[in-house]
């Protein structure tokens, strides 16, 4: 996911900006069903293709929507390529983290992972920028926290996965602000950059008899092909949407893809759900509803000023 593009410039949410970011949200959100039909491949090597089938797929949106300058430009200016590269590797390791949760049978982490997201760039924008966080925010985290603390303690060691997702995403996000270029075009120059070294990745696979794409079954050179439409229409589709809908919009709408990856993970693939996660995806939810009543009452008390 990709829900830290710039803040739209428009005012007030429109319904095309609600359908662009339905859609992307829902396909997010659905995504751990695609992710188990190629849990028999090797998390690298599905991370891998979907670099390589996101490129042409951000390549052709590009060039319908007139974008390409945007990209030559970025590419003769180094220090661009190497914050990109940077971002581009940071969210590789969220997107293997990911891939390989859900083949591991671990998809409610992933989920609470992406719930305390949002929580921990509070956090970094609050030790990184100076931001002030109010008192509701400060309640929200520390309900996280232990949430955090109460998954710990009961599995006797930190919950690394849903942690390495959170703050992947956190950093990339606050890194990805840096790019003097829009959503779209720094997807599409992430996945450039990373394309030489996953078809490497790919040929050395063959080379040792060990791909599951060429000279493999028609069924998975399928599911590798549709890695790539998979990664990259729902962040394309979010682009859209985000410049069509009010920041705050979306810091709510954000919150439908972890859950129906929860619904996913306990009620189709019957992931273990004991008391002690109960207790902690309860206090996240409560957290989150403090955070985002923070959001809308602060900007109430900005619009009349």
């Amino acid at each position: 996911m990709d829900t830290n593009a710039s803040a739209p410039a428009i005012q007030g949410d429109t319904p095309r900006g609600f359908a662009f970011a339905l859609a992307s949200y829902g396909l997010w959100g659905v995504l751990p069903f695609y992710m188990k039909a190629v849990e028999h491949m090797p998390a690298p090597e599905v991370v891998a293709h979907r670099i390589v089938w996101s490129l042409p797929v951000a390549g052709v949106i590009l060039y319908l929507l007139g974008r390409t300058a945007d990209i030559r430009r970025a590419l003769r200016s180094p220090r661009t390529l190497a914050m990109a590269a940077l971002t581009a590797s940071i969210i590789t390791l969220n997107w293997g983290t990911y891939v390989w949760a859900i083949g591991a049978g671990r998809t409610i982490e992933t989920a609470l992972g992406y719930y305390i997201n949002p929580l921990v760039s509070v956090v970094m924008g609050a030790l990184l920028l100076g931001e002030k966080l109010s008192r509701m925010q400060v309640a929200a985290v520390a309900l996280a926290v232990a949430a955090v603390v109460i998954l710990a303690l009961d599995a006797g060691g930190l919950p690394w996965v849903s942690l390495v997702l959170a703050f992947t995403f956190a950093i990339y996000g606050f890194l990805r602000k840096t790019l003097p270029i829009g959503p779209s075009q720094g997807f599409f120059l992430e996945v450039l950059i990373l394309t030489l070294p996953a078809i490497g990745y790919i040929l050395w696979l063959q080379s040792q008899g060990e791909s599951h794409f060429l000279a493999s079954e028609p069924g998975n050179v399928a599911l590798l092909l549709g890695c790539g439409p998979v990664t990259a229409v729902p962040l394309i589709l979010f682009a859209f949407g985000a410049k069509l809908l009010r920041y705050s919009t979306i810091g709510i709408l954000q919150y439908i893809a972890p859950t129906l990856i929860f619904v996913i993970a306990v009620f189709f693939f019957d992931e273990p759900f004991g008391s002690a996660q109960a207790i902690a995806f309860g206090l996240i939810w409560v957290a989150l509803f403090i955070y985002s009543w923070s959001m809308f009452r602060g900007r109430r008390i900005q619009q009349p000023a």
